[in-house]
């Protein structure tokens, strides 16, 4: 156990507090801290700094609050392949939009896919989202020429083909302009 004079340069061990000791009555003792506070510990709840120490438990307190207002903020670079990816990607496929085509023609399917399609362009329009990739698959092509005589009814869009790497010959990206 440490004996404190008066004058001693002290920390308490399990807070950031360091001061001087200004009085001692018996096991308590008085500490002046450097905010100029008077604080009263027992001997136990204190440690004596000696000058071979090098960092206190304050000057670590102090340092790791200094590096915690320090801290930079994480932005996210995107690639360019990722500044060009699509913001919305709407999955014709039938068994997509319906639990079972059960009941239901190849006309019937046809016409759920394209109102799916339209709904999709209009939200997307709507929302000023630029970019949105048509997943229609490959099959005969009638979804497709179908999708095209859609967007070909519309002004303020261009449409071709999406990125074949991505989504080989399934998909068509629909580009829409944003007025004002």
């Amino acid at each position: 156990m440490a004996v404190f004079n008066v004058g001693d340069q002290v920390e308490v061990l399990d807070d950031t507090i360091s001061g001087i000791v200004k009085a001692k009555d018996g096991d308590v003792i008085t500490v002046i801290t450097s905010e100029g506070f008077l604080l009263e510990y027992t001997s136990k709840e204190l440690v004596k700094i000696e000058d071979d120490i090098s960092v206190t438990n304050f000057e670590a307190a102090q340092s790791i609050k200094e590096k915690g207002h320090a801290k930079k903020k994480h932005i996210r670079i995107l690639k360019p392949k990722e500044r060009n990816a699509p913001k919305m990607e709407v999955d014709l496929h039938i068994n997509q939009l319906v639990k079972s085509t059960k009941g239901l023609n190849n006309f019937d399917m046809l016409n759920l896919q394209l109102e799916t399609a339209k709904r999709q362009l209009h939200f997307a329009m709507d929302k000023r989202i630029q970019k949105v990739v048509f997943i229609h698959g490959v099959g005969e092509g009638v979804l497709k020429e179908e999708l095209y005589y859609l967007f070909r009814k519309y002004e303020n869009i261009k449409f071709y083909d999406a990125d074949y790497q991505k989504y080989g010959l399934g998909a068509t990206e629909v580009y829409i302009f944003q007025n004002s």
